[in-house]
């Protein structure tokens, strides 16, 4: 057996952060503050990182980075917007908002079995000249019974599409009931085009919760075009690169770097670790280690954070706790906040 004894050669320092949010927006605009603060003390964007367990863990964390207009890369997976599936996802809702919108019919048409190019080309014909007509873009033509009726002459799909559409476009649903409803269309489709449809899924989880705190789809589909800049933050000058860019990343992808100041987030029990990791011991020793990994990558400043409240639909429970790898901490080691 091999003995390692851990020991630092810094005699002083702030203390790492153990910060609680009251929920996962309320994690995200915390971070985006201080990541700001530190902006402005000096530290560069290049020296910052954002770290976490999965790579759907930072989706609500992008959109308001893009938000705040500060520039990132990320490792370990694709951006939020980049994904095909949520893409598609916005598709659907940017259909009900504009029944104009060919581009997203185009996206959406194609994913029904027995509709290639020239069906897809006849529909969104009949959708333009037929159904909305003189119509104003808009909810005028959501409405009217007809615009949802009358396609026998194409495959059966397509009915159901509209069937879906019909019912999700009703006004007194908010955006979070429109996304469910497209959801459950959605998922048998996307089980039957990936592979790895499980990952997918827990990402389309993970959209579903943000469309929570919106009210209507219109400010949900504005957020989601906000494209993250590719330059520094405006107004605060720059002491380096003119390119600097925040770093988003999978704690596997952190391996062997380290930054200034370092945000560990969704240190949550239940997402870290993961609810899998629990009923075995080879995974929970992987996930001690991937916290620690974590945890060992700034130099100068720690935040672990974690929200609360936060439903897990696959497993049907309410997630409170923190990750049990920090739990009990004395306030000595690790200074509590509460953000709410």
């Amino acid at each position: 057996m091999y003995f390692k004894e851990l020991y630092s050669k810094k005699e002083s320092g702030s203390l790492p952060q153990l910060v609680v949010a009251a929920d996962e927006n309320m994690q995200s605009r915390y971070v985006v503050q201080r990541i700001l603060q530190l902006r402005e003390e000096g530290v560069p964007l290049e020296e910052m990182a954002v770290l976490f367990r999965s790579s759907y863990l930072s989706f609500d964390l992008e959109i308001e980075l893009a938000k705040a207009n500060i520039p990132f890369v990320k490792f370990g997976g694709f951006k939020f917007i980049e994904t095909a599936h949520v893409k598609d996802m916005i598709a659907y809702l940017r259909v009900l908002e504009n029944p104009r919108d060919v581009v997203s019919w185009n996206r959406i048409l194609l994913l029904i079995d027995g509709v290639g190019p020239r069906t897809c080309e006849k529909i969104i014909d009949d959708i333009l000249h037929n159904r909305i007509g003189s119509h104003q873009p808009g909810r005028e033509a959501l409405v009217s019974t007809k615009f949802w009726t009358g396609f026998h002459g194409f495959p059966q799909g397509v009915q159901k599409l509209f069937d879906v559409l019909k019912d999700a476009s009703l006004q007194v649903y908010p955006p979070s009931e429109k996304a469910f409803r497209i959801l459950q269309y959605y998922e048998p489709i996307l089980r039957a085009r990936y592979d790895d449809h499980v990952k997918r899924v827990k990402d389309l989880e993970m959209f579903q919760n943000i469309t929570e705190r919106y009210n209507d789809v219109s400010s949900l589909l504005t957020d989601l075009a906000l494209e993250p800049p590719t330059e520094s933050v405006v107004d605060i000058e720059s002491p380096g690169k003119e390119e600097e860019r925040l770093v988003l990343s999978t704690i596997h992808s952190a391996k062997g770097l380290e930054w200034h100041s370092v945000f560990v987030i969704y240190a949550l029990e239940g997402r870290f670790p993961t609810m899998r990791a629990v009923s075995n011991d080879d995974e929970m020793e992987e996930e001690r280690r991937l916290m620690y990994v974590a945890c060992t990558r700034a130099k100068e400043n720690l935040s672990i954070t974690y929200p609360i409240n936060i439903f897990d639909r696959e497993s049907g429970m309410v997630l409170s706790k923190p990750s049990r790898f920090i739990q009990g901490i004395s306030e000595n080691l690790l200074e509590p906040w509460v953000v709410e």
